[in-house]
């Protein structure tokens, strides 16, 4: 079985959304011009291109992503896989497989291969966790408090999720790593 690795920028109360600079959020690019760049902190992103075989995404991410990726090649040359029930086709400047459901995506876990990296993707993410697809959660927690915005984990009413922290560092900006394994 495909180990599913959910990799996000995050800050300390959980918001996710818009961390790049993306457009309609109030506090969008806020990994930049709100933290001093610190290099050593994203060398698990390096990490993750070398480790992982696959791309998944939910349509806003892949449609975000699409025409912005020239600048990551090993993303760009393996399979990407996007989740959505309303995009009609892919985008030719950055094909990829049309998934339907977490249904769809546990399938594809069954698949020979190695690990799928799920980017972005805050619906998408909560959904698989609250499915119980998820196997680690790769995080790079920013020192900010940004209020309302697309969170990470979600709110269902669930059962406990235990995790361990396998891997965790803090870089001088007050940026942490935090690699978790979901525990089984």
């Amino acid at each position: 079985m495909r180990t599913l690795i959910v990799t996000a920028f995050v800050s300390l109360g959980g918001v996710m959304e818009g961390p790049g600079g993306e457009p309609g959020y109030r506090n969008s690019g806020w990994t930049f011009k709100d933290v001093e760049f610190d290099e050593a902190a994203y060398e698990i992103k390096g990490r993750e291109q070398e480790e992982t075989t696959a791309l998944l995404l939910g349509r806003t991410s892949y449609e975000a992503f699409a025409p912005t990726m020239d600048e990551f090649a090993e993303y760009n040359a393996m399979p990407r896989y996007v989740v959505s029930t309303t995009l009609q086709k892919d985008d030719p400047r950055w094909p990829a497989t049309i998934l339907r459901s977490v249904d769809d995506v546990a399938a594809l876990k069954e698949t020979e291969g190695g690990p799928i990296a799920v980017h972005g993707s805050a619906t998408l993410g909560r959904g698989l966790a609250d499915a119980g697809l998820v196997d680690r959660y790769h995080l790079l927690v920013f020192p900010l408090l940004l209020g309302a915005g697309k969170r990470l984990f979600s709110e269902s009413d669930k059962d406990t999720t235990k995790l361990n922290l396998v891997e965790h560092e803090v870089y001088g900006n007050g940026i942490q790593k935090q690699v978790f394994d979901v525990v089984r």
